[in-house]
């Protein structure tokens, strides 16, 4: 699938990393958020969003580029820079829904690092049940006025734009009567809540946003009205893809640092590696990983030919999350105490990795997707 131009992007992308984002990684931690400049840095040279077209400020490139963003962002521990959900999760819903004047206004922002994004669908009682979600709206006039609260929301705090899932038919059952409004930074009643303390993620802002009275322009409808869930439905294909790469790269990144540290270490003279048990549980993590990759890959390929992978792609989510997390523990394990350690990278992926079989949906979630579409429920 990859070409030379997309080498040469990787290779760019990896010295951008190494040269604005991995020095900073550990302050940034014990800040609790990334810095704007380090957004802006980004968008300046082309990293967020490179699939825009370029009147929108992007470069016209292909879903590829996004992968490699990802990976590369795993590989460095700098998931917490949360560029894929700004740039491939919910840039997406205003490129193919936003009106032309929504596009203009917000895109080049967008690509440029200026304007941040969240989308905001998970409330207190709501999780991966979006058609229970409170959050509502009504019209008045030339405006919509919002009143509900949101929680766990990525880029929550640094966000300028939020997609807000909500209610806009209380009478209308279950997913119907549900639509996205964009809410922008100031917007009357709109306010940030806490700032959450998380097991890991440090540096990605995840927040409650809580909305009284909000009042945004009824121009600020995404979409046709009380089409909200056929969107949200429509775009977890390639949100969820994108947690199976952040997933599969990790596990990547955990294997290849776990085994350098092996053969270096020594336990009664000779390498950790060496022991029969700890060779044997090493090649069922690489066995596992290159099982991971070939179905992600061939996933990648047909999410950019167009192809309807709604079923594999909530199974890749499932299992590879899964194969990370299995993967991330044994690394620990094989690490001993120092796997433990802050100094050692093992712990952190560790921590970071363990919510990826949670956000956009849980593993519980994705195999009743795939047994109700298998006929099985």
């Amino acid at each position: 699938m990859y070409q030379e131009e997309h080498n040469i992007f990787r290779r760019a992308f990896g010295k951008f990393i190494e040269r604005e984002i991995s020095p900073f990684i550990e302050a940034w931690e014990q800040e609790g958020i990334v810095p704007r400049e380090a957004w802006k840095k980004m968008g300046d040279s082309g990293f967020l969003c490179p699939w825009l077209p370029e009147e929108f400020g992007g470069s016209g490139a292909d879903f590829l580029y996004s992968v490699i963003i990802v990976e590369e962002l795993c590989r460095a521990r700098a998931i917490s820079v949360f560029a894929p959900l700004h740039s491939d999760i919910v840039a997406p819903y205003i490129y193919q829904l936003g009106t032309d004047e929504q596009k203009q206004r917000w895109l080049p922002r967008c690509a440029s690092g200026e304007c941040i994004l969240a989308l905001a669908m998970t409330e207190p009682n709501t999780g991966s049940d979006l058609a229970a979600i409170r959050t509502h709206a009504r019209r008045d006039g030339d405006s919509f006025v919002i009143n509900g609260g949101k929680t766990f929301i990525s880029n929550g705090i640094l966000a300028d734009l939020v997609i807000v899932a909500c209610r806009t038919d209380r009478n209308a059952p279950g997913s119907k009567g549900i639509s996205l409004i964009c809410v922008e930074r100031g917007a009357p009643g709109f306010q940030r809540g806490r700032k959450l303390k998380k097991m890991g993620l440090l540096a990605q802002d995840t927040a409650e946003l809580i909305f009284e009275d909000c009042r945004v322009p009824a121009g600020n409808l995404l979409g046709e009205l009380n089409k909200g869930f056929y969107y949200l439905m429509h775009h977890l294909q390639q949100e969820r893809l994108v947690s199976s790469i952040l997933a599969q790269a990790m596990a990547e990144a955990m294997l290849e640092t776990t085994l350098r540290y092996c053969r270096e270490r020594t336990v009664f003279g000779q390498p950790v590696s060496s022991f029969q048990h700890n060779a044997f549980k090493i090649v069922d993590m690489a066995t596992e990983a290159k099982i991971g990759r070939s179905f992600l890959d061939r996933l990648i390929k047909d999410h950019m030919d167009g192809k309807d992978v709604v079923t594999e792609a909530s199974m890749a989510k499932s299992w590879i999350a899964e194969m990370a997390n299995r993967t991330a523990y044994t690394c620990v394990q094989l690490h001993g105490g120092y796997g433990y350690m802050e100094e050692y990278p093992i712990c952190g992926f560790a921590r970071d990795v363990r919510p990826i079989s949670i956000f956009a949906g849980t593993t519980e979630v994705m195999k009743l997707i795939v047994a109700k579409k298998m006929g099985l429920v």
